[in-house]
């Protein structure tokens, strides 16, 4: 409905500001000023001032005389306010939005458009930290977010399989007995291996004694390392064998690692394994056709590309000196194989890949590649208060499972407190207790990490991450709850929502607030889509708690009469229908009872 009606209004804008001799381009449609009571403004006059040799509020008013309103359905009337035109929509649109509503309300139309949205792609060393943990979670909404705008969306996960981690993993798994480790920190596959992982970086280190080694020992280790390496790329001094020996111990981390992201609700359509560019012969034909390059030179043992063409100034390695290729050469044939399957690639990643993603887009374009079909959201850490280390490598840091545990556990404290503390019997069985945990608990985390813009930092923080009073994501799931507890006690009182609304009967200014903000969520989502912005659609659910809890607070819906209790229901269905597929984008449940 909001999207129509902005539509609308631009076309008939820009029809008035020709009528009025100026240019119809960057019309400065926006949300009204937060004092003006309209729901929609334009801002055009500010920019036509100078041009119009005449202040901006007039400028405002000889557009507004020359706006045709009857091109505009659900418009009321059009104002101007200081340099600002302010569209106003009826009393038929709330109503309409309000009928509207329903299971599939803000999902757009199919755009025929295919992306693959890459994400988390955490090398498979070991379980995955509290560090990383916005790549999953920004990463699954960015994806949703798509999908409900209308794009065909796959989810990626690209397993790096074929570096000198995973073949250090795989000699140190076959090298150390079990018995010679410490035990697990917890009966989980990522967890089990992780030991063989950082007893071999022990070992391969002269100054840690936890793993005393000699030299000659290290030389032997690292001529065992290399030929797993050189297996992998199918040289023949290398390991014929390496990549079914690679494969085990990639599978076995691989395994733990997911179990840990669905606890996130976090899942992929396709792994994808840096192996395969190697196998298929993708990797070598990229090389070849980057030697060919004018930008390419032999130095310091290695090919690379000058790049300073693009005002970077450190050189892109794409083949060493034996002729083996490197994370980025195989990452550059990754990419041209997804332009080759997808009409557009979106990756997620880490703030400290920035150069690397830099060179990756000017090598790209230097090998013909469209990279405007190719974009990159960069994403800061998520920190704990206390600044707890992240190293996988040294075994220190925070997991994503000790997270999700904590905040399971302090869910349930909530919970369970909240119920104590009332008089009525909620009829709420253990399992129940245990299912409202879970999914308060995972929410508050998945929604205060999306919550942030991707480039700022975030100190993760449980206070107001549990807060049921604050702007949480335990104070928006209880508003879809105490949406679907009205609609429970109406269906026991034999009341049911109106088909149709008369408009007349949703006009007290909350009532109108609650509608206003449910029909915006469709353009919320093609924004934060198009932007790839989801921190916008944490925003808006916010605000539509507060519309709702200021309807729930002044407007009663059960002890209205009849025609009004019908109509008051539709809304509130309209309500939870808009919360929870406001959090289904943002991957956070939404319960129905808390």
């Amino acid at each position: 409905m909001f999207r129509q009606f902005r539509a609308a209004v631009a076309d008939a804008l820009g029809e008035a500001c020709a009528a009025a001799g100026y240019p119809t381009d960057d019309l400065g449609i926006e949300e009204p000023p937060d004092d003006v009571d309209a729901t929609l403004a334009s801002s055009v006059a500010f920019r036509l001032a100078a041009e119009a040799g005449a202040p901006p509020p007039a400028v405002a008013a000889e557009i507004a005389a020359e706006f045709d309103g009857d091109t505009v359905t659900h418009l009321d009337r059009v104002e101007t306010r200081g340099p600002y035109v302010n569209f106003h929509t009826d009393e038929s649109y709330y109503a309409d939005t309000v009928a509207a509503v329903d299971d599939d309300w803000g999902r757009l139309p199919d755009r025929d458009e295919s992306v693959v949205v890459e994400h988390t792609s955490a090398n498979p060393t070991g379980p995955v930290h509290v560090g990383r943990a916005r790549n999953p979670i920004v990463g699954d909404a960015v994806a949703n977010a798509l999908s409900y705008a209308g794009y065909d969306v796959e989810r990626h996960y690209y397993v790096n399989d074929a570096g000198r981690q995973v073949a250090v993993f795989t000699w140190a798994y076959e090298r150390f007995d079990e018995s010679e480790l410490p035990e697990p920190e917890r009966p989980k596959s990522d967890y089990e291996m992780v030991r063989y992982y950082r007893a071999g970086n022990a070992f391969l280190d002269p100054d840690d004694e936890s793993w005393p080694s000699t030299e000659a020992e290290r030389e032997t280790a690292e001529a065992e390392i290399e030929s797993i390496m050189r297996g992998l790329e199918g040289h023949p001094e290398g390991d014929s064998d390496a990549y079914d020996r690679v494969r085990e111990v990639v599978d076995e981390v691989l395994s733990g690692m997911q179990e840990s992201l669905e606890r996130l609700s976090v899942a992929f359509d396709e792994f994808v394994e840096e192996t395969r560019f190697i196998r298929d012969g993708s990797v070598d034909e990229t090389a070849e056709r980057l030697r060919d390059l004018p930008q390419a030179v032999y130095e310091e043992d290695a090919w690379q590309l000058d790049l300073s063409e693009f005002d970077i100034d450190k050189q892109f390695v794409f083949l060493r000196a034996n002729g083996t290729s490197l994370y980025t050469t195989r990452d550059v044939a990754h990419h041209e194989w997804k332009f080759d399957n997808f009409d557009r690639a979106v990756t997620v990643i880490g703030e400290d890949h920035k150069l690397t993603f830099e060179q990756l887009d000017a090598t790209l374009e230097l090998l013909g590649n469209d990279t405007d079909r190719l974009d990159q959201l960069f994403y800061s850490w998520v920190n704990l208060a206390g600044g707890d280390g992240m190293s996988t490598r040294e075994g220190t840091g925070v997991d994503v499972d000790e997270l999700l545990d904590e905040a399971v556990d302090r869910a349930r404290e909530e919970v369970e407190r909240r119920l104590d503390d009332r008089s009525r019997d909620d009829d709420l069985t253990e399992a129940d207790v245990d299912r409202i945990a879970r999914q308060v608990g995972v929410g508050a985390v998945r929604f205060d990490v999306v919550a942030k813009q991707p480039s700022k930092a975030i100190t993760f923080d449980w206070d107001r991450a549990l807060d049921f009073e604050a702007q949480s994501a335990p104070y928006v799931q209880y508003v879809h709850a105490r949406c679907c507890g009205i609609e429970a006690e109406a269906a026991d009182a034999g009341v049911e929502p109106a088909a149709t609304v008369d408009p007349g009967l949703l006009s007290a200014p909350e009532e109108t607030a609650l509608a206003a903000e449910i029909a915006r969520l469709p353009a919320v989502i093609e924004e934060a889509a198009a932007d790839l912005e989801p921190h916008r659609l944490a925003s808006y659910v916010r605000r539509l708690a507060e519309r709702f809890n200021a309807f729930y607070r002044e407007c009663p819906v059960l002890s209205a009469e009849p025609e009004r209790a019908a109509a008051r229901l539709a809304l509130v269905a309209a309500a939870r229908h808009t919360v929870a597929n406001a959090l289904d984008v943002l991957g956070v449940s939404a319960p129905e009872s808390m």
